[in-house]
C-alpha cells in the first residue's frame, strides 16, 4: 500500500496598490484570507483525514512551522474485493481426493465423480452447481499422491486458463508418509503453500480463491479399522503413518497416531492463516476436517478416499462456503 503525501501550499499574487493606505488594506485582507485557508485546512484535516487516502505528511516544498502540531491520518487500507459468489470458470488442484481416488473403481482415479469439477450426476459437484457449462468451463489440475511442494506448478497450470475461482485441498499427503519423521515440516509447508498462491498471483492477480481444510485423518482410521477389507487394502500402502497396523493400541501406535492428527491440525491452521492474507481467498473454516464422514461416505475399496456419497458432501461444503455473503 503506497500513501500519497498531502500538503497545503499558500500562494499570493497580485499588484501592489499605488498608495500606502491602499497597501495596508491589501495587506490586512490577504492576512486575513491566510488565517482562514489555513485554519479551515486543520479542521478538515483533523475531521476527514488526507482526502487522498495517504499518510498526510507534508510536501518538501511546503511551508513549515517549527514546533507546531501538524494534522495526520493513518494510511487508508486497500478495499477488500468483493467476493464473486457465481464464478463463471472453475480450476481445481491438490491431491488424489480432488482426482475421485476410488470413488468409482479400485486404486483408480475417477474425475468425473470429483467434488469439484466432476460431471457425474449423483455428484452434484461445484462445477455443476455454479457454472452453466461444467464440463467446458473447469479443470483438474489436481494430482494422486501429490503434496504441497506440488501445489505451486499445479496452480500455474490453472492459471494459464484465468480461472474465475480455483480451489485447492492439499495437504494429506504430507502427513501420510512411511513414517511419522518423514512428514512435511510445518514451517516448510507454511512456505510452499506462501510460494505457490504467490505464483498463482504472478499470472493471475484476480483470480479467487477456495482453500478446503485437510480431513482428519484419525477420524477415518477410526472408521475402518475393524473392518478386515479396509485393514488389508490399506497395508498396500494408504496413508502409512496413520494407517500401518490399525487394530493396535500399544503406546507406540496410539503416540505415532497422535503426531500424524497433530500434523493434520498445526497444516490446517496455516491454511487458514495464509489463506486470510491474501484478499481474494476464503477458507473454508475446517469444515472438511470437522465434518464426520459416514461409512457410505467412504470408499467402499479403501474406507479411507471419500466415495462418491462423499464427493458429493464435499460439494456441498463447499458450496455453501463459496456462495455465503
Amino acid at each position: 500500500m503506497h500513501a500519497e503525501t498531502v500538503g497545503y501550499q499558500m500562494r499570493q499574487s497580485g499588484q501592489k496598490p499605488r498608495n500606502g493606505q491602499g497597501t495596508r488594506r491589501v495587506r490586512t485582507a490577504a492576512i486575513g484570507a491566510f488565517l482562514a485557508l489555513v485554519t479551515g485546512g486543520l479542521v478538515l484535516a483533523v475531521a476527514c483525514g488526507d482526502p487522498t487516502g495517504g499518510s498526510g505528511s507534508e510536501r518538501p516544498d511546503a511551508p513549515r512551522t517549527s514546533g507546531s502540531a501538524r494534522p495526520s491520518a493513518s494510511p487508508s487500507p486497500s478495499p477488500t474485493p468483493r467476493w464473486d459468489r457465481s464464478p463463471e470458470s472453475l480450476a481445481a488442484v491438490g491431491d488424489s481426493i480432488t482426482r475421485g481416488f476410488d470413488a468409482c473403481s479400485l486404486l483408480a482415479d475417477c474425475t468425473r465423480a470429483s467434488w469439484v469439477t466432476g460431471t457425474k450426476k449423483g455428484v452434484h459437484s461445484l462445477a455443476q452447481r455454479l457454472l452453466s457449462d461444467p464440463a467446458g468451463q473447469s479443470w483438474n489440475y489436481a494430482v494422486s499422491g501429490a503434496v504441497m511442494a506440488d501445489l505451486r506448478g499445479q496452480l500455474t497450470r490453472a492459471a494459464s486458463h484465468s480461472p474465475d475461482l480455483v480451489t485447492v485441498l492439499s495437504g494429506a499427503n504430507d502427513a501420510c508418509r512411511p513414517s511419522v519423521s518423514q512428514m512435511t515440516p510445518v514451517e516448510v509447508y507454511r512456505d510452499e503453500f506462501r510460494q505457490a498462491l504467490r505464483a498463482l498471483r504472478s499470472e493471475q492477480p484476480k483470480t479467487f480463491v477456495y482453500v478446503s481444510s485437510i480431513p482428519d485423518l484419525k477420524r477415518l482410521w477410526q472408521q475402518g479399522r475393524n473392518n478386515p477389507m479396509a485393514e488389508r487394502v490399506w497395508q498396500l500402502g494408504i496413508c502409512p503413518s496413520m494407517l500401518h497396523d490399525a487394530r493396535s493400541d500399544s503406546p507406540a501406535d496410539q503416540q505415532r497416531r497422535e503426531e500424524v492428527q497433530d500434523r493434520v491440525v498445526a497444516y490446517n491452521k496455516v491454511l487458514a492463516q495464509e489463506c486470510a492474507k491474501d484478499k481474494r481467498c476464503r477458507h473454508d473454516r475446517g469444515a472438511v476436517f470437522n465434518y464426520r464422514f459416514t461409512e457410505a461416505e467412504l470408499s467402499k475399496w479403501d474406507w479411507f478416499h471419500p466415495s462418491q456419497q462423499g464427493q458429493r458432501k464435499l460439494a456441498q461444503l463447499a458450496h455453501s462456503r463459496i456462495t455465503a455473503r
